[in-house]
């Protein structure tokens, strides 16, 4: 085991809290309604143990947890943060408000989890009520007061005062705001919230939430605790009557402009003014109606890049005439994506140049506090640490997080592929559609401003599944600047691909598989791998834990996962594959195929190779190699490369394949065994097949990870039969056409397909390089 390192080091974690202590207690005494109230507030409450501890569990306030500015792309200098103790109850699904709220919940922790003192099971018979005060500051008289929600799962109802404040508001992904001026008393205000979520027993959007018991249990499989109510910040901002409520931010490295959109509420003639600096420079500044899209000069733009990920700093005003009368603050970054021929092959662009994407799958869970993080040091730990292994993308499965995750994103350097929350597996009804696509367009809205974001994904394995083509053609439009998957995973579980969009997506565990560009569509992996190994002290359900491919060992989990990402790059890659998803991240409840453990404690892998072996991948990917060439047509004979056995070639005997000294004086039938006709590959004509000299339909094949020389039909003996190659040491290596991550291999004389980092004797890391390297030399049998 590789312990992690903690975030930051402890004295400088005590020094910030002191530092943030007396502006916290100012806060909550002030939103609490006094010293005494306040103190028995947290008095009364405590969180319930968690199942795991993250190195941020006892690090979270028990008062204004989460206290950073919650929206990094539209900021205001003054606001007041919500998060805290709550007064809470729980009754049943149809009832009314109830007369005593008997428990207290920590803000925003969702009901389930133990950061918010309540973890117990919440279903669709329950609905959650909320209740708490605050003052609003009299410096914010003559403003308007905007109360905020960064989300809330899933159907959630706020009275200020008694009275309702807007509308119901149904997604469970997506902030919202009321505007609760006319519902203000002028001293201590009320504030309830009620909350419905049937989790997968309604018909929304719920990703891998499903109602199940908050304590570890054995099973589970890839679905997860629920995460109900409350889960993202809570909090007030004073805006003026007229003021910004939306910046859509649009790079174009075309014409070297910023097309931005400023959306405001209560305008009337405003006109928006939008200045981009750097370094306290500016750099350009237009001004343009409100509304609608204009263009701010940006002469010379420095390009965002995961290895530079320069962010421009923004100011967008509010103007009528020459008055300001709304300013808030924003960023953005210059990049462009898209999809383009590069050596007849489909790739994908960043800024015009081929980039393999190389990420992995984030399903963003805690087990501290399930859908979210404890502290925002925690929110920036698991892209931080992509960074330090070497990704340069995360696919953000099936949940949004905060906004403050993309900004952090943003800031660090990550691509970043957003998938639509899914609703249940069963084909949704007309007001089930109706709700999941205006979510996934507040979803677009509130995040299309993110240079990181660089693709929306649509639907995954078909759950759910509808309108394919139709969707992937809405979304596009609704934001071309972004790239779209249509379906990832069209070759997994009855799914359906729409066919369009900009990418073809599979999944092969453990992968990597042959997925190919089609038509105008790159060709990506948008889920492979799964090796997993159970960490002992660091697992969720000791015991309990699954993996699509358990490892006996730390050793074994590196060398196979190295394995699969060299595959990618020697042949996979060459041959038009333009990005790959490893599942995943961290463990997660008791899936245990993370390259971290579920409490972040440890990092199962040399980070140091790991980093090594996925940056070489992306390096390779920007001037992407043509598929190696060899003399196909004509006769060769293939010579072990490995130092003390270089007398020695591949040959059959019996209908099985060997190795063995072949010289001049060697007789005929030795000669012709150990000679091979090059033929394009029997199931892709991008690879080859090794025909027998003396016995033509024959050819060298794998079965049961031995190699036989055999003759056949149908698309399984094809592939058995096919072969990859990839240049290594001077010679070659051979890869499987349909298991590209085992190179045939020489071992005690025999031929095997052998795996790095697999556990049967044939995969022996010692000499496993040089066993697989192959000299393609003329024939012994012309």
């Amino acid at each position: 085991m590789r312990p992690s390192s903690s975030p930051w080091p402890q004295r400088w974690r005590r020094v910030t809290a002191l530092l943030a202590a007396p502006a916290m207690l100012c806060a909550s005494l002030l939103l609490a309604g006094g010293p005494s109230q306040a103190a028995e507030a947290e008095a009364a409450w405590t969180p319930k143990p968690a199942p795991m501890t993250t190195p941020w569990t006892d690090q979270v306030p028990v008062d204004k947890p989460l206290n950073e500015y919650p929206r990094p792309q539209l900021t205001r200098s003054d606001w007041q943060n919500l998060n805290g103790i709550w007064d809470f109850a729980v009754t049943g699904a149809d009832a009314g408000q109830p007369a005593v709220f008997p428990e207290q919940i920590r803000v925003p922790f969702p009901a389930e989890s133990a950061l918010s003192g309540i973890q117990r099971k919440i279903t669709q018979h329950d609905r959650l009520w909320y209740k708490r005060t605050f003052t609003v500051p009299a410096n914010w008289s003559g403003r308007r007061v905007q109360l905020n929600f960064g989300a809330s799962d899933w159907r959630t109802t706020v009275w200020v005062n008694g009275r309702q404040a807007g509308a119901v508001h149904s997604g469970g992904f997506d902030a919202f705001s009321h505007d609760i001026t006319p519902l203000l008393n002028g001293g201590t205000n009320t504030v309830v919230v009620s909350v419905f979520d049937p989790t997968e027993t309604g018909s929304q959007a719920v990703g891998k939430q499903r109602i199940r018991e908050t304590t570890p249990r054995p099973g589970g499989g890839i679905f997860y605790t629920a995460a109900s109510g409350i889960w993202q910040t809570v909090w007030l901002e004073p805006t003026a009557p007229a003021h910004v409520t939306r910046l859509d931010l649009v790079p174009n490295l075309t014409d070297n402009t910023l097309k931005v959109t400023v959306h405001g509420a209560g305008v009337s003639g405003h006109q928006a003014r939008v200045t981009v600096s750097a370094g306290g420079g500016t750099v350009g500044s237009a001004t343009g109606p409100v509304g609608s899209a204009f263009s701010v000069p940006i002469p010379n733009p420095r390009r965002w890049t995961p290895e530079d990920p320069f962010l421009y700093d923004v100011r967008a005003e509010l103007l009528t005439g020459a008055t300001v009368v709304d300013s808030v603050g924003s960023y953005t970054g210059m990049r462009s994506v898209s999809v383009g021929s590069v050596g007849g092959v489909q790739r994908l662009l960043l800024n015009g140049e081929a980039v393999f994407h190389n990420g992995t799958l984030d399903q963003g869970y805690w087990p501290d506090g399930i859908y979210t993080a404890p502290t925002d040091e925690a929110l920036r730990f698991d892209l931080q640490k992509h960074k330090d292994l070497g990704f340069n993308m995360v696919r953000k499965h099936i949940k949004v997080e905060p906004q403050r995750w993309f900004y952090w994103a943003d800031r660090l350097g990550l691509l970043v592929w957003q998938d639509m929350p899914s609703m249940d597996l069963r084909t949704p009804d007309a007001a089930a559609r109706a709700q999941w696509e205006a979510e996934y367009d507040r979803i677009i809205d509130q995040h299309r401003s993110s240079p990181s974001v660089v693709m929306w994904v649509n639907q995954n394995e078909g759950w759910g599944q509808y309108d394919q083509a139709r969707i992937a053609d809405e979304v596009k439009a609704y934001d071309p600047s972004r790239l779209v998957d249509n379906m990832s995973g069209v070759n997994c579980c009855g799914s359906v691909d729409g066919g369009n969009g900009d990418v073809i997506d599979h999944h092969v565990y453990v992968g990597p598989g042959v997925t190919r560009p089609s038509g105008a569509r790159a060709a990506v992996l948008g889920e492979f791998g799964g090796l997993g190994i159970r960490v002992p002290g660091h697992e969720w359900y000791p015991g309990g834990g699954f993996s699509y491919e358990n490892q006996p060992t730390l050793a074994h989990l590196e060398d196979r996962y190295i394995g699969l990402i060299d595959a990618m790059r020697e042949t996979q890659m060459p041959l038009g594959l333009s990005a790959s998803v490893y599942t995943e991240i961290t463990d997660v409840e008791n899936e245990v195929n993370g390259l971290l453990t579920y409490d972040r404690q440890v990092v199962k892998v040399d980070q140091a190779r790991v980093r090594a072996a996925n940056q070489a991948l992306i390096n390779a990917s920007r001037n992407p190699a043509a598929p190696l060439a060899l003399p196909a047509g004509q006769y060769r004979s293939l010579r072990v490369t490995t130092p003390g056995f270089t007398d020695r070639y591949l040959r059959h005997q019996d209908g099985l394949g060997f190795t063995e000294v072949v010289t001049s004086s060697s007789s005929a039938l030795l000669k012709s065994d150990a000679t091979w006709k090059i033929v394009p590959g029997l199931a892709d004509g991008k690879c080859y097949s090794f025909e027998s000299r003396n016995y033509p339909g024959q050819y060298l094949r794998h079965r049961d990870f031995r190699v036989y020389k055999e003759g056949g039909e149908g698309p399984l003996f094809r592939a058995d039969a096919t072969w990859c190659p990839a240049p290594r040491d001077g010679g070659v290596r051979l890869a499987s056409y349909n298991f590209p991550d085992q190179y045939l291999r020489h071992y005690r004389s025999e031929l095997w397909l052998a795996t790095p980092g697999g556990t049967h004797a044939w995969d022996s890391p010692d000499r496993f390089r040089e066993d697989t390297v192959w000299a393609v030399v003329s024939p012994w049998a012309p």
